[in-house]
């Protein structure tokens, strides 16, 4: 089998399965409560937020734990909006956020808000210009991510940042899923005030991950309860699935460190490969993230061509996983112009650092087997 699906999900590390089980058999006391096995889970959790803290080069009360993207996404976006509403009511994005960025937004706008989408150009960025003159005195909120999920283009969040930073009552909350362990994004110089991070993105667990909450940013919370997690997600800590999510970003950030060069390489091999093909359309900026190749085959159904490569083993996908059910075209290319043929039949490829050469060439291989194919058919 070889999987190049990793920007929908990962397989768990296991050494990041080792820490659910030891945690889930050792510590399964409430974090709350106040006997001894609830302190020893108090314990474990602070020492598993310091440690997270020191990983982002954050302070330990900046850190919130959560159950991934979605959670995060709309913690920071929905928290923003409510409890600053007074000030003003109008949030600037992207017209290729994740869809739990998009429909947050789009939540908020039933509620009496105001949403800016701003457009990208054929590479899948937005103009810093465009972020700037878009400020109004009655925005609180920009929400940009990283990496993009689809195509891999990397956003200029430093330059939106400094932006961000002359407007003393807005917040800026950056997307980090698909960045982190594979794009360095230094918060506390990036001018970001909230930054969400999900675990099985980096071969962590399913329902795990956090968000980053800068000093002095005050949120509603969407979760009212038992006060948890400095009161912005209430609810008894899951704390196997937090250790296990620290445990992740320690080797995630270790295999960027070592390997992201191979990634690199990787994805250069893959490119070669794919420009030799006639047929084959790579959607994907050069030099931009590591690990996603965004492709399409126009006159080709992507379900079909993912369907034939799956029959061989070999495993890829189509637009975001989240939205990859509906029949309908990508929104991230068709947002980037570049038609209906190439937004209707685009295919990505998400590496991971376990990733080999091999793989590449195996998967180019079977790609062309089945291009030939389902040539054959269609003629």
């Amino acid at each position: 089998m070889i999987y190049l699906d990793n920007s929908a999900t990962t397989k768990p590390h296991p050494d990041v399965l080792d820490s659910f089980f030891k945690v889930s058999e050792n510590y399964f006391g409430n974090p709350s409560s106040v006997h001894r096995f609830g302190l020893e889970a108090e314990r474990l959790l602070l020492t598993a937020k310091q440690q997270a803290a020191h990983l982002l080069g954050v302070s330990e009360d900046e850190v919130v734990f959560n159950s991934g993207g979605t959670e995060g996404n709309n913690t920071a976006i929905k928290g923003i909006a409510l409890a600053h509403q007074n000030r003003g009511k109008h949030i600037i994005t992207s017209q290729i956020e994740h869809p739990s960025v998009l429909e947050a937004c789009q939540a908020l706008e039933s509620l009496g808000f105001s949403v800016t989408y701003l457009p990208v150009d054929t590479n899948g960025l937005v103009s810093v210009d465009d972020v700037k003159s878009n400020i109004t005195e009655n925005t609180i909120l920009i929400s940009i991510m990283h990496v993009n999920n689809e195509i891999g283009s990397v956003q200029p969040i430093e330059e939106i940042g400094m932006i961000a930073k002359q407007y003393p009552k807005l917040f800026f909350h950056v997307d980090h899923v698909q960045g982190f362990g594979k794009v360095s994004l230094d918060l506390k110089s990036s001018g970001v005030d909230l930054c969400t991070i999900s675990g099985h993105k980096i071969h962590g667990l399913k329902g795990t991950g956090l968000l980053y909450i800068k000093k002095n940013t005050t949120l509603f919370p969407l979760l009212h309860g038992g006060e948890q997690e400095l009161n912005y997600r209430s609810g008894t800590e899951n704390l196997a699935g937090i250790v296990s999510l620290v445990k992740a970003m320690r080797l995630i950030l270790e295999e960027q460190k070592v390997n992201k060069d191979n990634l690199v390489s990787l994805q250069s091999r893959l490119r070669k490969y794919l420009k030799t093909l006639d047929s084959v359309i790579i959607n994907s900026p050069e030099g931009h993230s590591p690990h996603i190749l965004n492709f399409s085959i126009p006159g080709y159904k992507p379900e079909v061509v993912i369907h034939a490569l799956g029959e061989k083993g070999v495993y890829i996908s189509t637009k975001s996983a989240c939205s990859s059910k509906k029949p309908d075209e990508s929104a991230v290319l068709a947002a980037c112009g570049l038609g209906n043929s190439i937004s209707e039949s685009a295919l990505r490829v998400s590496l991971s650092y376990e990733n080999n050469e091999k793989e590449m060439d195996t998967f180019f291989e079977t790609l062309s087997d089945v291009i030939k194919q389902l040539s054959e058919v269609m003629g």
